[in-house]
């Protein structure tokens, strides 16, 4: 067997119709079809695949900081318009530039806390470390 990558995330959520429009409006995920499971739940899609799956749970988990799964991460193409969008939603984030690789990343969390890392990897990061906010979603 061979590891191909990963397929895709699962995140429950007693905040689904947050978490939806959080990963549709502020990542720029599209939702998707989801087949007839008898909970609630949304797939939105990167592409042709479902990469975030969303469970409509009765009760609140854990958030990330307090889950032994930390975060999981997008490959996005464009950085500045990843922050753009990040700003028009009015979500926080922290823009990391990765010393010594071409890697930025983008930190947020989702309404239910999960953190998310957005990483763009295009021509080497010039610019320092750099911790932005622009409301008090994250």
């Amino acid at each position: 067997m061979t590891v191909l990558g990963v397929d895709h995330i699962n995140i429950g959520t007693h905040q689904l119709d947050e978490t939806r429009a959080f990963f549709r409006d502020a990542i720029g995920l599209a939702e998707g079809y989801r087949p007839a499971f008898p909970v609630g739940g949304a797939w939105l899609y990167a592409g042709d695949t479902a990469v975030v799956h969303l469970v409509d749970l009765a009760e609140a988990k854990l958030p990330s900081s307090q889950a032994a799964l930390d975060h999981f991460a997008l490959r996005i193409d464009d950085y500045d318009a990843a922050i753009a969008r990040l700003d028009a939603s009015g979500v926080r984030y922290r823009a990391v530039d990765i010393p010594n690789t071409p890697i930025r990343q983008i930190n947020v969390r989702d309404p239910n806390g999960v953190n998310i890392e957005l990483n763009y990897r295009g021509p080497a990061a010039t610019q320092a470390a750099s911790p932005r906010t622009a409301s008090a979603n994250a």
